[in-house]
């Protein structure tokens, strides 16, 4: 091999190809890499080193207030979840050795749950994961594996290990895989206990090993080693039913001859949540259902309400929709007094909107459309609604 000259070829000894002088980096006993093997070998030695990762600095008030812009009601919620979120946060940057507080939340259909859920994504600088627990079941079965909650994750995090596991999972109808009756089948349960036994092992921080392109069905595959000691979760269900099995013993102290805290792990147990996952969800949230005031609030004042929504979609065929008060109030009671939260507020605009939707696209002038409370009556019977 010449070296003095320029223009003669050098193969490198990993990748084979061949290279100018000007491209080759380093050339040792007869052994020559190129420069694009030098950087690929480098990422893969440094795959999975924890980097230091830069997080905000909030406090649970600036938490509570940016969730206020998008949710109504449920104060005592905002704030638990904000404080919960903080806390989680000091204890990743500052590497605190103190357990994880992994967060439940309670509340009947349509009061905010994945709302809360979805804005702390937007608010925090971490890898946050939403997920549908009915979607997953014991391995070997018709489904998800458990597993691909954290590649879920994992991929919100641009495959960046280090910050993903320290990222946030929301599990959202948890109560969907509550064991069904108090006596176990013999046979394998594969959409409730069992579940419940493969989230206990994630939920709880271990290294779990999941597979890259998700689920088994290519086993030769290698795995990537997920550590879930600083993942924090957030599970959350309806629990629909859950008063029915309620438990008359509480716990807490009692002021003015009312109980101002009631145990409810027992019901939750008895629901069919088994208590290794519970023990494992110590902030337990229960949210209310929400009052006809907040339903009317929930129309018109957070950012990018649902009125403000069919506005900015109808004045692109130039068309300005309004609502007057009495109308605002009518559709408030009538989703209130069918139970469904702000779904319903959503399904009844949507009965009430879909003619004037139809329309608009064939409008050729601008003008304004007016919905009042007879507009809702004429065309509404709420008894005819299904939420």
């Amino acid at each position: 091999m010449n070296n003095n000259n320029a223009l003669e070829q050098f193969m490198c000894s990993f990748c084979g190809n061949n290279y100018s002088r000007p491209n080759v980096l380093l050339g040792l006993d007869n052994s020559i890499i190129c420069e694009n093997c030098i950087e690929l070998y480098y990422d893969i030695i440094n795959i999975g080193k924890e980097e230091e990762i830069e997080i905000n600095d909030l406090t649970p008030i600036e938490i509570y207030q940016e969730l206020n812009k998008f949710v109504i009601g449920q104060d005592k919620a905002k704030k638990m979840l904000s404080v919960a979120v903080v806390n989680h946060l000091k204890r990743v940057k500052h590497k605190l050795d103190v357990e994880k507080a992994n967060v439940l939340l309670i509340g009947p259909t349509g009061s905010g749950k994945t709302l809360l859920a979805k804005n702390l994504a937007k608010i925090l600088k971490l890898p946050f994961a939403i997920v549908d627990a009915t979607v997953y079941t014991e391995a070997g079965y018709v489904g998800e594996d458990v597993e691909n909650i954290l590649l879920r994750l994992l991929q919100n995090a641009n495959y960046d290990k280090g910050l993903a596991e320290k990222g946030i999972v929301f599990i959202d109808e948890i109560d969907k895989l509550a064991r069904k009756g108090e006596n176990v089948s013999i046979t394998r349960d594969v959409s409730g206990e069992g579940v419940q036994n493969s989230l206990l092992k994630i939920i709880e921080g271990n290294v779990i090993n999941i597979p890259p392109q998700g689920g088994r069905k290519h086993p030769y595959q290698e795995y990537i080693t997920f550590d879930t000691t600083n993942v924090l979760f957030i599970c959350a269900g309806a629990f629909d039913g859950l008063e029915k099995t309620k438990i008359t013993k509480t716990i807490g102290f009692h002021k003015k001859d009312q109980v101002i805290e009631e145990s409810i792990c027992d019901n939750l147990i008895k629901y069919g949540i088994i208590p290794e996952l519970l023990g494992r969800l110590p902030n337990v949230i229960q949210m209310d259902l929400l009052t006809e005031k907040e339903l009317k609030e929930i129309l018109l004042l957070p950012d990018n309400g649902i009125i403000a929504q069919y506005q900015k979609l109808l004045l692109v065929d130039n068309v300005k929709l309004k609502f007057d008060e009495e109308a605002i109030r009518r559709i408030a009671y009538m989703a209130y007094n069918t139970q469904g939260g702000a779904r319903s507020l959503k399904r009844i605009l949507e009965d009430i909107m879909i003619d004037i939707m139809f329309e608009s696209s064939n409008n050729q002038e601008n003008y304004d459309y007016i919905i009042t409370k007879e507009t809702i009556e004429d065309h509404l019977n709420y008894q005819k609604i299904k939420i």
